[in-house]
């Protein structure tokens, strides 16, 4: 595997079998290839259903591959220990569409908690939060709770709390769902930003039109497989 590879999909199969004998095997993917590089910024696109989430959770190793092999990072996740998986997620940002921030937490408490699972120094931890909430444009909610922010800013939180590791790739999945168009454009811009310095940025999302504007890699997945891999352009896809 190409050191500059950040992520790589070896012929990759996902087979969901199914719960009983009359319930039929659910192929989520099939026959994946593809390499996404040290500093790209890469759109995944496709449809509900198309194998976006599957292709997530290989990522993550929340799953397995069936067949092929996945590698993150350098590692081939079809021989890591179960043990070593939360390591792998550490060198991964993870921005989700509902934000899944702590309601009971500031802003700077969200963030902050990231660290202190990872028994990382309180004096790192007074240095680094208000670095990323400042990169974020959210220096002055710090002391705010979820609900007392929108939603645009709630995502700008779950981001900071996915930058707080310095992580070598930002996964976002359908980071712009719950907020409007303009709030929208508003993150891209920012996860921009953050690849403009050399994070790895992949981009799960269902949103076509958002994700030309930016004239981006895209990938899309339809019915399992990789239909299209290019620039800016997707060709017949439905997503």
């Amino acid at each position: 595997m190409a050191t500059t590879d950040m992520i790589r999909f070896e012929n990759v199969k996902k087979i969901y079998t199914g719960l009983d004998a009359k319930s039929k095997d659910i192929v989520a993917l099939h026959n994946v290839n593809l390499s996404i590089k040290k500093g790209e910024f890469v759109f995944v696109l496709g449809h509900s259903g198309a194998g976006k989430s599957t292709f997530l959770k290989l990522i993550l190793r929340e799953e397995a591959a069936t067949e092929g092999k996945v590698f993150v990072n350098g590692r081939d996740l079809s021989s890591i220990r179960q043990r070593e998986i939360p390591y792998l997620r550490r060198g991964l940002g993870v921005v989700f569409q509902d934000f899944r921030l702590i309601p009971t937490m500031t802003a700077y408490e969200n963030v902050a908690f990231a660290m202190r699972v990872t028994n990382i120094p309180e004096r790192q931890i007074k240095r680094r939060v208000p670095y990323v909430l400042n990169l974020v444009g959210l220096a002055g909610k710090a002391h705010s709770l979820p609900q007392e922010l929108s939603g645009g800013e709630q995502q700008r939180i779950a981001l900071a709390r996915a930058l707080v590791h310095s992580p070598p790739i930002i996964i976002a999945d359908e980071p712009t769902g719950n907020i409007d168009p303009e709030l929208s454009v508003e993150i891209m811009e920012l996860l921009q930003a953050i690849n403009s310095v050399g994070t790895t940025i992949v981009v799960v999302t269902h949103e076509r039109d958002l994700a030309q504007r930016f004239h981006k890699r895209m990938i899309v997945i339809d019915h399992g497989e990789v239909i299209d891999d290019g620039l800016a352009r997707v060709r017949g896809a439905r997503v």
